[in-house]
């Protein structure tokens, strides 16, 4: 197990490439599935999530190749059955659901790991599925589904979730008829997946609407496809930008897709600007405070909260941040208060009061976008600060420390 060592109060100065999206990089290697024929993704980040679905993706019968470049041939899959020793390391593996149901007429995936029914809601692809004709079990662990030929429903979802809308497009492209999604996601991971289907010979309108139309055909090919940039690598090299008073220009940055952060951002004192080579970031001397509440896209996203609180534990005055999405993500509170930042947790409701300057220190990454956060802590904070357990850092950031040793940061990871 690896962690992070950081020697804070260098300015980040330079330019920097943004990877390819992780989070539409996944769908779209589950919607290869569909394909009588090999997909290509192209501008694939090396991730562990993204060799796990690999795993995951031969475990079925599926080929892949190549790593910048993804080629998969998923026509001969000889087995539709998702295991817990795969499914358990990442809730994504879930979308292979709706394809090998659409496709094959049955799929056991097992249910991810730590996954209460209802929290993380696969309850809601579970529901639009048998509204399509699907027989569900859950047994021992797992989704049992089967059925012969989906058909085309109206679904209506209760809350926008990202992963039912992926898997439920997937579903209905291969059904018999309309399928509408009413409530549907909007995130642009949604729309990379439809233009991949769409190459795919799918016929889908709406997608980054609330309202998803989609028409069954029969049979899908095999098509090429640009992954996204990674908006959520994006916002978190502008909070970098920002805490260290850094000159940063980001390549390959979908600004487009950054809005909600981009005008957040700026009310903090970061000036970011489009250049012709990328997105600007200029760090203010001063950090002013701004109030958050995460929503759906296109408003401010949950993935970017823990990073926008770090950088309102050195802002001048106090912020109030609301976590609307999911109910237990604060838990990189309690390392940021060993930073020495005076952040006060009541329900979903965070006060951060900012103070001159974070202490490095001994901290431990619960999860993603806390690992991201506490790296962030540690780039503008006194003295050295060690980050144990980002092996889930690993999980949805390409290299970071490569990418912001760089740009003149003083960060290396160690073995523990």
């Amino acid at each position: 197990m690896d962690r992070m060592v950081i020697n804070g109060g260098e300015r980040l100065i330079g330019e920097v490439a943004v990877s390819g999206a992780k989070n539409a990089a996944l769908p779209l290697m589950a919607a290869a599935i569909l394909a009588d024929g090999p997909c290509v993704i192209r501008g694939v980040p090396h991730l562990r999530d993204i060799n796990t679905f690999k795993r995951l993706l031969a475990q079925l019968g599926g080929v892949c190749e190549g790593e910048d470049d993804l080629r998969i041939d998923a026509t001969n899959i000889t087995n539709t059955e998702a295991p817990y020793e795969l499914v358990k390391t990442m809730r994504a593996s879930t979308l292979v659901l709706g394809p090998l149901l659409a496709k094959y007429g049955k799929a056991r995936v097992s249910l991810p790991g730590g996954c209460a029914i209802g929290a993380r809601p696969i309850d809601i692809h579970l529901k639009a599925l048998e509204q399509m004709g699907a027989k569900i079990r859950l047994v021992h662990g797992y989704v049992e589904a089967e059925a012969n030929g989906l058909r085309g429903a109206r679904l209506i979802f209760d809350m926008p979730s990202v992963g039912a809308t992926e898997n439920l497009m997937m579903a209905a492209c291969l059904a018999k008829g309309e399928t509408v999604i009413e409530n549907a996601a909007r995130e642009p991971e949604i729309v990379n997946l439809a233009d991949m289907l769409r190459a795919m010979g799918a016929e889908i309108v709406g997608d980054g609407e609330e309202t998803i139309r989609i028409q069954g055909v029969k049979v899908l090919s095999g098509a090429e496809v640009d992954l996204i940039p990674d908006r959520i690598e994006a916002g978190t090299l502008m909070v970098a930008a920002a805490m260290t008073r850094g000159n940063v220009l980001l390549k390959n940055a979908g600004a487009a897709y950054l809005t909600a952060v981009i005008d957040k951002l700026r009310k903090t004192g970061l000036i970011v600007e489009q250049e012709d080579e990328g997105v600007r970031c200029v760090g203010p001397r001063r950090i002013r405070s701004a109030d958050l509440t995460t929503q759906p896209y296109p408003g401010f996203p949950t993935d970017m909260q823990a990073q926008f609180m770090t950088l309102m534990s050195v802002a001048g005055g106090m912020s109030v941040i609301n976590e609307t999405i999911f109910e237990n993500r604060y838990m990189h509170v309690l390392e940021l208060q060993r930073m020495g930042a005076d952040i006060q947790v009541q329900g979903r409701t965070a006060i951060v009061r900012g103070v001159p300057l974070l202490s490095g220190a001994q901290v431990m990454a619960t999860d993603l976008r806390a690992s991201a956060c506490l790296i962030l802590g540690g780039l503008a904070a006194e003295g050295q600060t060690v980050v144990h357990r980002i092996y889930h850092l690993d999980r949805g950031y390409e290299a970071i420390e490569k990418k912001l040793s760089a740009l003149g940061a003083d960060i290396q990871r160690e073995a523990e």
